[in-house]
């Protein structure tokens, strides 16, 4: 394990990552204790995994493009607690390469006279960018979100950039022409290639469009996936409930070890990529449900349908209470949170 302390200029301002100055064995000790404090009533609490190398290794780099007050682009982060943003060169626990792309992307717009998005003014095309990278394959994707669909010279810096960055596989513009506090819009146009990336985790392939959500973390991701399935004690008889199944990967990777899954999902999006995964990965014992979490496992509770195991990973937000007493309806042999 490294042990190295590692500085960032931003790390004050931004928020992200505030024990950043510290040691790795010193962030984790601290971490350890504040679930040991959170917790510690329930029950035992393991060791927490840690990584060999914990620096640069978010695959998914989002940056708020803005002027300053000199007029110069910045690729920022939100500010803590903010919607300022702090202008961000470098991130360390985000992929190089990401950041590497999103840059020059930001060197272009003079170039080819694209304005950076206005919110007082409501003036201006590209609000932010966002880069995700396929750890396994290498494959890389490109969002550009913007407040028009009307990009102008738009093949021109899409060759562009493509000439800087080869390893470029997809780019897609996603239409926010909404005054909002969210980062994507709904509608997406593919510039260039598929406008999705594929990942591997634990010897499955995963599609990932612009805004489902994916493990940012991919090492930690496999061990965090193992450890879930080491708990759930899966014998091949069992029924599974992947709750908030996103593009359906806790589900899909536990599948060869159960007798059958039921996923679950609100965005439409990641249903659709959820779909196209289990037929990538030939897992036919997954059905995936395009439904509210809390009001399908109601109904699931009322058809006296019983899954033996519960995979649940809610939003930031958490579980509603009607997805917690439907749980408690379903009382299934094993809750894995």
């Amino acid at each position: 394990m490294k042990n190295e302390n590692m500085n960032c200029a931003a790390a004050s301002r931004c928020g992200g990552c505030v024990y950043i100055q510290k040691t790795y064995r010193e962030q984790v000790s601290i971490k350890q204790k504040e679930i040991q404090k959170l917790l510690g009533c329930f029950g035992r609490i393991s060791p927490v995994l840690t990584m060999e190398d914990p620096y640069y290794y978010r695959n998914k780099v989002h940056r708020v493009i803005e002027k300053d007050k000199k007029g110069n682009v910045i690729a920022g982060i939100y500010e803590e607690n903010s919607h300022r943003a702090v202008p961000v060169q470098e991130c360390l626990i985000e992929d190089r390469k990401c950041q590497e792309i999103i840059l020059t992307i930001c060197g272009m717009l003079k170039s080819f006279k694209i304005k950076t998005y206005d919110e007082d003014m409501r003036y201006g095309l590209l609000r932010h960018v966002l880069v995700r990278r396929g750890f396994a394959t290498g494959e890389v994707m490109v969002v550009l979100v913007v407040s028009s669909p009307i990009f102008p010279s738009k093949n021109n810096f899409v060759k562009a950039l493509r000439l800087k960055h080869p390893e470029i596989t997809t780019i897609v513009l996603n239409i926010n022409d909404k005054r909002t506090s969210m980062v994507l819009g709904e509608r997406n146009i593919v510039l260039y290639g598929s406008g999705y990336i594929t990942d591997r985790l634990s010897g499955f392939l995963f599609r990932i469009s612009p805004s489902s959500f994916f493990q940012v973390n991919p090492v930690q991701t496999e061990k965090l996936y193992g450890e879930a399935l080491r708990l759930a004690g899966l014998t091949g008889k069992e029924t599974v409930l992947d709750a908030y199944c996103g593009i359906g990967t806790i589900g899909i990777i536990a599948s060869k070890s159960a007798a059958h899954v039921l996923s679950v999902e609100l965005n439409e999006e990641a249903v659709r990529d959820a779909k196209l995964n289990i037929r990538l990965n030939k897992a036919d014992n997954v059905r995936v449900f395009n439904e509210d979490a809390g009001h399908f496992m109601e109904k699931l509770s009322a058809s006296g349908e019983k899954p033996d195991v519960v995979f649940m990973d809610p939003p930031r937000s958490g579980s509603d209470r009607k997805f917690l007493d439907s749980l408690l309806n379903l009382s299934p042999a094993c809750i894995v949170y």
